[in-house]
């Protein structure tokens, strides 16, 4: 067995009859487990169930595999492993989304914080029940592809994507790497895929919600300025002036043009799939061809190559980034519900550790018996709330809270 292919806990021989690898098994440990199906009911950015239009954490989670999966193999990867990372990058993500993911940081500061990338690892590697001490015990190639921030917490960097009670296994995965924090290819293209799909899906919901109106950014340059200036703040190291040109090409783009007069029907839903469609493509395209350009058609994998993305095409990114931010998520953050989400994880949070460990469900309640000190009591009751679904949240908290 390849150094790719072998797992954290050993495990005997499987014979299937056909053939199967092991980075296949690895694509199946993750598309049948129970964190992943509990993204169908977390938020991606409007809360779930709010619409059924709306993408949630699983179908987003199925997009960037997807995307993931095409663009590694016209590249080189194993096709399974950046589907896997794809179906895998948002395991650990909390109920509620970012909004969440931030509350659940401020209350577990004395344990190491929280972070939905080394939630991640931590739901991989140790919470799913597949292998004991193990979790889905996947291949070093797929967690390693998974690792979108191969790194501990470090002081001003807010993401990181290992907890340090996680390290041992962390360092592990990475044997065999270069060394330092670079990024497996397929770590590169499961979080480009990752990119990809947010923007330009964000902003396909963001239209079809009513919060987006592309005609707006058409006919104001004023308003074309505001957006410049929160991406070149917030998602981009581009000069002001070098993304208003590409935000100009972006928006003169016949596909873009075409749908800006969005109003739900069906000629118009045409129009702003075709614009989905060919954005997401082009994106994609553009990094494998560059990426061909430099590295030659030779096949690339794990630390063969790094991914290029070409700085126009990443400007493009970024403005649509800036318009879910601009249009949907500070709307939604003014909202009532937006504070009531982070109240309702705090509440859990603090409610759980007076109830622990009869409060916690059969799994965290062993956990939080063995754990040997305050912090990682802490822990095993973080882990509890990430890993309910923003329906569960409300019910937790309706249940241990409101009506305590």
């Amino acid at each position: 067995m390849t150094a790719d292919a072998e797992r954290w806990a050993p495990e005997p021989a499987k014979d299937s009859g056909y053939g199967r690898t092991q980075f296949e098994r690895d694509r199946a440990r993750v598309l049948h487990s129970a964190g992943f199906r509990r993204l169908a009911t977390k938020t991606q950015v409007h809360t779930a169930g709010s619409d059924d239009f709306l993408r949630t954490r699983l179908t987003h989670s199925l997009e960037v595999a997807q995307i993931s999966r095409e663009m590694g193999a016209r590249l080189g990867c194993d096709p399974d492993v950046v589907d896997t990372a794809g179906l895998a990058h948002d395991l650990g993500h909390p109920p509620f989304g970012h909004n969440g993911e931030g509350a659940l940081d401020e209350v577990s500061q004395s344990c190491g914080g929280f972070e939905g990338n080394a939630q991640t690892l931590r739901v991989l590697t140790r919470l799913e029940a597949k292998v004991p001490g193990a979790g889905l015990n996947l291949t070093r190639a797929s967690l390693d592809a998974t690792s979108k921030y191969p790194w501990p917490r470090k002081p001003g960097n807010r993401k990181f994507g290992v907890y340090a009670d996680d390290l041992p296994v962390f360092e592990w995965l990475r044997q065999g790497t270069p060394g330092g924090e670079r990024r497996c290819l397929e770590a590169q293209v499961m979080d480009w895929a990752d990119d990809v799909a947010y923007s330009v899906h964000d902003v396909e919901d963001g239209v079809h919600g009513g919060y987006i109106t592309l005609r707006h950014l058409l006919d104001d340059a004023d308003e074309r300025a505001a957006l410049v200036a929160d991406v070149a703040a917030v998602y981009s190291s581009s000069p002001p002036e070098e993304l208003a040109a590409s935000l100009d090409q972006l928006l003169a783009d016949e596909v873009v043009a075409a749908a800006a007069d969005h109003d739900g029907t069906f000629r118009s839903q045409i129009a702003l799939k075709r614009m989905t469609s060919v954005l997401t493509g082009r994106f994609v395209s553009s990094a494998v061809g560059a990426t061909i350009s430099r590295q030659g058609a030779e096949r690339v994998r794990r630390y063969e190559a790094d991914l290029v993305v070409p700085r126009t095409v990443r400007n493009h990114c970024a403005l649509l980034k800036g318009m879910a931010l601009r249009y949907v998520m500070r709307l939604r953050a003014a909202e009532e519900w937006y504070e009531r989400q982070r109240t309702i994880l705090k509440d859990l949070v603090a409610a759980l550790c007076e109830r622990a460990p009869d409060g916690l469900d059969p799994v965290f309640g062993p956990l939080w018996k063995q754990a040997g000190d305050d912090a990682a009591r802490l822990r095993v009751v973080i882990d509890q709330v990430a890993s309910l679904t923003d329906h569960a949240a409300v019910a937790w908290h309706r249940t241990l809270v409101a009506d305590a």
